[in-house]
This record gives C-alpha cells, sequence and structure tokens, in this order.
C-alpha cells in the first residue's frame, strides 16, 4: 500500500500510483470542480533560512516572510561559540522556548516581579520565556553549544528583537550616565549599534551573583529535562513525550513533544483539533502526508534540518522512510495536548455505521483494530 495515498478520492485514482517521495502529490477535485491547491509545508531552516555569523556565534530563522505558512510559530537554529552571548534583550510580541541540540547553555531571566533565575542547560533539556521577560544567553566550556528556539508567533523576528546594545547605544550620553551613575564620557565607547551575539571571557563553571545579589530568586522555574523524561505513550514502532503546561506550567502558550519513529513506521492517521504542529526533525529521514478536505492531499519528503508545518485540524500521518530512527521535535501552538486517532474515532463508532461508509462487510470491519497503536510498526 502506498501511504503517501492513503487519503485519497475517487477523483484522485490517477494520481495515486506515484512515488510520494519523487515529488508532492496534490489532489484537489471534487465533484467536478477544482479546489485550492495545499501548501507546500517544509522548509529547511539549516539551508534556507535567514541568516546572521559572526565570532560568536550565528543564527538562522524561519519566520512567516521565510516559510509564509506558519502563521503561529518561528523557529530559530542559534549555535553560540565559546565565550558567545546571545546579549541580554526581550521579546514584545511572542514567547520564546528551546531545546539544547549540542552543548551547554547558561541563562538569566527576570520577570515582572523583579525575580531572576540562573540556570544551566545540557542536551535534551528546554526553558520557557513568557513574553516580554528579559533574558540573555551564553555557551558554557570550551565547546560551541547549538539550540532550537521556538516563538508562538509566526510574525516574530529574531533579527527585530529588543536589545540592550542597540537601546543604549541610541540614548543620550547625558541622560544614560544618570540612568547608569557614571560620567556620560565614561561611556563613549559603548557600542553604537545591537551586538546581538557578542563575545566574552568564559563564564565561570559555577553561577556568579547577580550585579545587585539581593535580586528575589524565581518561584517559577523557566526549565524542565524532556529528554531524560519517560516516555508519555510506547508504540509498536516509536514513542512520543509531550511536555504541556501540566508537566511544565510556566510554559503557558505551547506544548513540545519529542517523538521518535523507527525505520518503516508510521505516526497513524490523526488531528489536532486545538492547535497547529511545527515539526522539526533532529535526525532520519521521512515524510509527512497532509489531508486538507475536497480531496486534497499532498505528500512530502524531509531530513534533518527541516521543518513541516500542519494547520489545526488537518488531517495527516508521519512516516520513518530511511534506514535510521526519524526523530522530532514538534510543538504546538497551546498549552494543552490533544489529539483525535483514526483507529480511535473508527473503533468508537457502530460496526454497521463504518462498514456503510466503505462498501465493507461486517467481518471486514471487525478486523479493525480496536485500540489505537499510535505509532505502527514495519511489517517484517
Amino acid at each position: 500500500m502506498n501511504l503517501g495515498s492513503v487519503v485519497t478520492s475517487a477523483a484522485a485514482e490517477s494520481t495515486e500510483k506515484k512515488n510520494p517521495a519523487e515529488a508532492p502529490v496534490d489532489v484537489s477535485r471534487r465533484n467536478g470542480a477544482e479546489a485550492e491547491e495545499l501548501d507546500d509545508f517544509m522548509f529547511d531552516i539549516e539551508k534556507d533560512g535567514k541568516g546572521w555569523t559572526g565570532p560568536g556565534g550565528s543564527a538562522k530563522e524561519a519566520a512567516i516572510a521565510e516559510f509564509p505558512i506558519s502563521q503561529s510559530i518561528a523557529g530559530v537554529s542559534m549555535r553560540l561559540n565559546p565565550g558567545g552571548f546571545r546579549e541580554l534583550h526581550w521579546h514584545a510580541i511572542a514567547a520564546e522556548w528551546a531545546f539544547v541540540l549540542e552543548g551547554r547553555v547558561r541563562t538569566t531571566v527576570i520577570s515582572p516581579d523583579g525575580q531572576t533565575e540562573t540556570d544551566e542547560f545540557q542536551v535534551g533539556d528546554i526553558w520557557y520565556f513568557p513574553k516580554g521577560h528579559g533574558h540573555a544567553l551564553e555557551c558554557l566550556g570550551n565547546q560551541p553549544c547549538h539550540f532550537l528556539l521556538g516563538f508562538d508567533s509566526g510574525h516574530f523576528s529574531e533579527f527585530g528583537t529588543f536589545s540592550i546594545t542597540d537601546w543604549l547605544g541610541h540614548t543620550d550620553a547625558g541622560i544614560l550616565g544618570r540612568q547608569l551613575n557614571l560620567p556620560a564620557e565614561a561611556l563613549a565607547n559603548i557600542p553604537k549599534k545591537e551586538v546581538y551575539i557578542g563575545t566574552g571571557r568564559l563564564p565561570p563553571k559555577d553561577a556568579p551573583d547577580n550585579l545587585n545579589p539581593a535580586v528575589p530568586p524565581s518561584q517559577s522555574s523557566h526549565k524542565f529535562r524532556m529528554e531524560t523524561m519517560p516516555p508519555t505513550h510506547e508504540f509498536p514502532g516509536g514513542f512520543i513525550k509531550i511536555v504541556s503546561s501540566k508537566e511544565f506550567p510556566i510554559q503557558s502558550t505551547l506544548t513540545a513533544a519529542r517523538m521518535d519513529i523507527e525505520p518503516g513506521a508510521f505516526r497513524e492517521m490523526h488531528w489536532h483539533p486545538n492547535a497547529d504542529e511545527w515539526q522539526f526533525v533532529m535526525g532520519g529521514e521521512g515524510r509527512v502526508t497532509i489531508f486538507g478536505s475536497h480531496g486534497r492531499v499532498k505528500t512530502m519528503p524531509y531530513g534533518p534540518g527541516s521543518i513541516s508545518f500542519i494547520k489545526q485540524g488537518y488531517g495527516h500521518l508521519v512516516e520513518s522512510t530511511g534506514s535510521e530512527t526519524l526523530r522530532l521535535l514538534i510543538l504546538f501552538n497551546t498549552p494543552t495536548y490533544q489529539e483525535i486517532l483514526l483507529t480511535s474515532w473508527l473503533a468508537a463508532n457502530p460496526a454497521q455505521l463504518v462498514a456503510d461508509h466503505f462498501g465493507l462487510t461486517l467481518d471486514q470491519v471487525n478486523k479493525f483494530p480496536k485500540d489505537s497503536a499510535g505509532i505502527i510498526a514495519a511489517r517484517i
């Protein structure tokens, strides 16, 4: 069976034999009328993302300017070199989520009530900073670090944030001197434009005190150890870990997931009633098939560094097509996780009703699985 054309209409018979991995499959005819075809929903952030590079590190972005379909979520792949730091800044229109892919990172963050938190992150850890909270990021140790950032608005741009050097460098020296309790001439050589990613001394191994050690510690943890948590669900063909606001309370606008799909397996047909889905491929190869109503189906392949975006309510499945496990990092633009699986949906209806839908016999329908497999393993 060609999984790339699992969801098709009778009017699409001429396309069913195409190999979905060779090219996008678009089926857009219903009752003889043309429907608007589905948009492409893949983007390679590492290859095609808008980029910035400097001595301290680099960043590549996928916001709506680069990936128009992704209206609700933007992403940034950021790397910091030893001694590199993402300067003190805040985001006016989006919260920041991150997953550490390589190396170690130290963060500082301040909340509107004046509380502060300093945390250290390693591979598999995530952080979440609510919209408007001031923060900074530092590479720890003598090895580079790499992390994926997610923002809860596709209209966000990493290159349009509010950075401290940009602000102070464009402030009258006399005013700034009074603000910082320094003579104006002492500030003559501060940066005159945004540093964005800068370089400094290697941070000390132990977290140092803040400039004002009396600043109260935050009562809301910004850190969650995602990779080391046990799977939320284990299936014959892989697993999924779900981190919603229930598990990570400060993560109030997003839900995160880690999913592994073994070679030849696929994430069964399903949809999410309450959220868009944004996927990042950490490793392996696969393809996604989306159903958008009116006979519209499209399948597109992806691999490491690629992003897939699935609109809220669109039916879809994910296949692992390579020889290695497909490893996915997923964001949903909601603090609570919801899904409806095809197996569960069919099993919740009378057998005769299901049989009448598809022209099958009761004996055939009674062979349908009664419980969802979640991720269906490859046939041996």
